[in-house]
């Protein structure tokens, strides 16, 4: 049997050395090593013959291939390569996601990961650059047929281009698979809608009326978080574990670290939430919850936090309309009214007032994060003049 050899490019138009060999069918091949190294084109060449005789025999499975490459480039660069299957890669990164975002983000991102390892099947064990734009169209329709609604199988195909984005960042694959996938159109007009004032009267005064020690929460908390919600635009979660450290009563200031963004937020206090928060009995310390009873309690499930001001919403007959109904396993009944609407009728009754949107991104939080973490005396100024454009609720 003739031995792999390797030679000059008979043509002399390349620097690199060919490396002549057997090929599986029995022919010779002759390839391009592209090592200028005489002995680091050796090695690829034995390793190319091996390879090819390993399939002749039906030995060759891609775990050795990968084997044998990953030899190649570490006796010719010094440096290991780096094999990922399609689903080590994925859960490697959903880890460094639970690290950097809150925990319902995460969630989401984990939902998206194993829904689309689970579509893949068997293909989740190969190499990520396998994956194809086809393997993410066909987990997006899949998604479709379950009765997700557009916007959902929108976010999921974003969620999944950023970990193809860090790998191809890394050099393990040439193109981001879910990057050719394009966005499906939706209703560009928002499922939520904000409560009008009447409604917001409605609702503090219902939940005045849950009496103290029902294992559910008291009205004194539910109160509050109303409050705050309305004045800040915080998030259900992010007002009902708010603690007093994050109150300045002094100075009439609000700061907090969004769950969601992670983004520090810091705003005025309106006056009457400022004398809602001055009735409230004194903390034991600045660590503990403005809010006990509600602290801690999930948002989401028939027992969580949504629900229950769901059920406050029902019983002061504020309904809003069905925005999306639920259809398939998968899906949910989404309403134009819930506890995010709060976020809404901030921005709504601000933009209504002429405050400019750059401010009004500063109570939501979703400037850049830079824009919160000092004010000059011009945007304190500013922001307070805002929160003056608030009107007063009664409790």
């Amino acid at each position: 049997m003739t031995m792999a050899s390797i030679h000059k490019d008979p043509r002399g138009k390349s620097p690199f050395w060919y490396c002549a060999y057997r090929l599986p069918s029995g022919k010779r091949g002759f390839k391009s090593t592209k090592q200028t190294n005489h002995q680091k084109a050796m090695v690829f060449c034995r390793t190319l013959e091996y390879a090819s005789r390993e399939s002749k025999a039906g030995r060759l499975t891609e775990s050795r291939v990968q084997e044998l490459i990953s030899e190649i480039v570490l006796q010719t660069t010094g440096e290991p390569l780096r094999f990922y299957s399609a689903e080590g890669w994925l859960r490697d990164w959903l880890k460094g996601k639970e690290v950097a975002k809150s925990e319902g983000t995460t969630k989401k991102y984990k939902h998206t990961i194993e829904s689309f390892l689970q579509s893949l099947g068997e293909r989740a064990k190969r190499n990520i650059n396998q994956i194809s734009p086809r393997d993410i169209q066909r987990f997006r329709d899949a998604e479709i047929e379950a009765g997700k609604h557009p916007r959902t199988c929108n976010f999921a195909v974003k969620h999944l281009r950023m970990p193809f984005n860090v790998a191809r960042r890394q050099g393990l694959i040439t193109h981001n698979p879910a990057e050719a996938i394009e966005m499906l159109q939706t209703d560009n007009e928002s499922t939520r809608h904000p409560f009008d004032l009447h409604q917001v009267s409605a609702i503090l005064e219902e939940a005045a009326k849950i009496k103290v020690g029902k294992p559910t929460h008291t009205s004194r908390d539910w109160q509050g978080v109303i409050m705050v919600a309305f004045y800040t635009g915080g998030r259900l979660q992010d007002v009902t574990n708010l603690r007093w450290e994050s109150i300045d009563l002094e100075n009439k200031w609000i700061a907090f670290r969004a769950g969601k963004t992670r983004q520090r937020i810091k705003v005025p206090m309106h006056d009457s939430l400022h004398d809602f928060l001055l009735e409230l009995p004194a903390p034991d310390n600045v660590k503990a919850f403005v809010f006990p009873a509600l602290a801690g309690k999930r948002a989401g499930g028939k027992s969580g936090l949504s629900m229950a001001f769901k059920r406050i919403m029902e019983r002061a007959k504020v309904r809003g309309e069905v925005a999306r109904e639920r259809t398939g396993k998968a899906g949910r009944t989404v309403n134009t009214l819930s506890f995010h609407s709060f976020r809404h009728t901030l921005t709504s009754i601000m933009a209504n007032a002429g405050v400019p949107i750059e401010v009004r991104q500063k109570f939501t939080g979703h400037a850049s994060a830079d824009m919160n973490v000092r004010y000059t005396h011009h945007e304190v100024e500013t922001l307070r003049s805002a929160v003056g454009k608030l009107p007063t609720l009664h409790v």
